[in-house]
């Protein structure tokens, strides 16, 4: 689950990591008692408005409707409901939305940390997230902070330090040490970037993170280290342990589909193809894809219906998938291990007759329990819904439809 900027630091704070102050704000009205409020608890006089949307690259983005960029400063009170009114409503595109945008419902009207002082102010980039290969958590970092990481990587990979933690010890001084050392830092900057590192990896564990990406993390012109931004994906599995966090969600940012799948227990990605998948197990899926594109087709989704794949399930699937209209045929592929083949293909029957007119064709392959059973169902069911016994026939189906 993806978090927003205004979200992320509330975490971040909750575990004692410096954070850019802020408030968010649903109304240019709002956004300048904000930035009132924000004046008398922190002194600031310039403020910082952002878009809140799930996605990087604010800060270059432009509003379809006013061309305003997704970040922008308020060199003064008097200018902050003026620009908020230009975000706020606004379709927002940036590199991450694609031609869409998305549409801003919020901004996070943050205080001003790049004041003058004894010295210059220095932009990082960190992040903290499990590296599947090794199976440990790892802190990334660079000297390059306020850039496209995906950048530095791509031209300057020298630039990018990590860190591995032992799972069995946690996170060490010498580690926390070994990261302020590399980012350049001595004195007292030193010391605040070695408590940053501890509490920023305290709330990436503790909240049951799979990722806590912050760019810029800063160091002010007196020596503090706190983060400006804040991008943070929170494991779904975790969300039982965190009604706080859960509570956050914000379904208006995810696709509609991909919601009403997640409330009717189905697991659910749209993708760009055009064969519809309708599997049970994430395993059999993924092999289902694979088989899709040897056929000459593109997957237009993954979808897992999970051991009890009945008639209920089974339509609510079938509709999910034709909701896409780029979808030009669909491929049911169940094994039938804890639920009966039998049981889901007069799933799909009844489905398939009460939703009445299908304008796209049908393969089903059943394998395992009550398979035979399953396949005569099918084929004296008088639809048009082709049957197949091997995954190479109804790999050779989807070819035959598709043609």
């Amino acid at each position: 689950m993806n978090l927003h900027e205004y979200q992320g630091k509330s975490i971040l704070k909750g575990y004692g990591v410096a954070i850019q102050e802020g408030i968010v704000a649903d109304t240019p009205e709002e956004a300048f008692e904000g930035a009132k409020k924000l004046t008398e608890e922190t002194g600031t006089e310039w403020y910082v408005i952002k878009a809140q949307i799930h996605a990087g690259g604010r800060g270059k983005g432009q509003t379809k409707e006013t061309g305003s960029n997704g970040v922008v400063l308020a060199k003064g009170i008097d200018k902050v409901k003026d620009i908020a009114a230009g975000i706020l409503g606004g379709t927002l595109v940036t590199k991450q939305t694609g031609s869409d945008g998305k549409l801003v419902n919020k901004v996070l009207i943050a205080q001003d940390v790049y004041y003058p002082g004894e010295s210059e102010p220095a932009e990082f980039y960190m992040g903290v997230l499990l590296n599947r290969a090794t199976g440990r958590n790892m802190i990334m970092y660079s000297t390059e902070g306020g850039m496209d990481i995906e950048t530095v990587a791509e031209e300057t990979p020298h630039l990018i330090h990590k860190e591995e933690i032992d799972p069995k010890v946690g996170l060490q001084g010498f580690q926390a040490r070994k990261i302020a050392f590399n980012l350049g830092l001595s004195g007292q900057a030193f010391k605040e970037m070695t408590k940053f590192v501890f509490a920023l990896y305290a709330a990436y564990d503790g909240a049951d993170s799979e990722m806590f990406e912050i760019n810029p993390v800063l160091k002010t012109s007196d020596n503090k280290i706190i983060a400006v931004d804040a991008k943070v994906a929170i494991d779904d599995n975790s969300l039982f342990r965190h009604k706080e966090i859960a509570a956050m969600r914000d379904t208006s940012e995810e696709d509609p589909v991909e919601v009403e799948a997640s409330e009717a227990g189905l697991s659910f990605v749209n993708l760009d193809g055009n064969v519809g998948c309708m599997v049970n197990g994430a395993g059999l899926a993924m092999a289902t894809m694979d088989i899709i594109k040897l056929s000459g087709g593109e997957p237009a989704n993954f979808l897992d219906v999970g051991g009890t794949a009945d008639a209920e399930r089974v339509e609510k699937a079938f509709r999910m998938i034709l909701s896409d209209d780029s979808v030009k045929a669909i491929l049911v592929n169940i094994f039938g291990g804890i639920v009966r083949c039998d049981r889901v293909a007069q799933g799909v029957v009844d489905a398939y007759k009460n939703i009445g007119n299908i304008p796209v064709p049908i393969i089903v392959r059943l394998q395992g329990t009550n398979a035979e059973e399953a396949k005569k169902l099918i084929d004296e069911s008088g639809l048009e819904v082709h049957s197949a016994v091997l995954l190479q026939e109804a790999a050779d189906k989807v070819k035959e439809v598709l043609a």
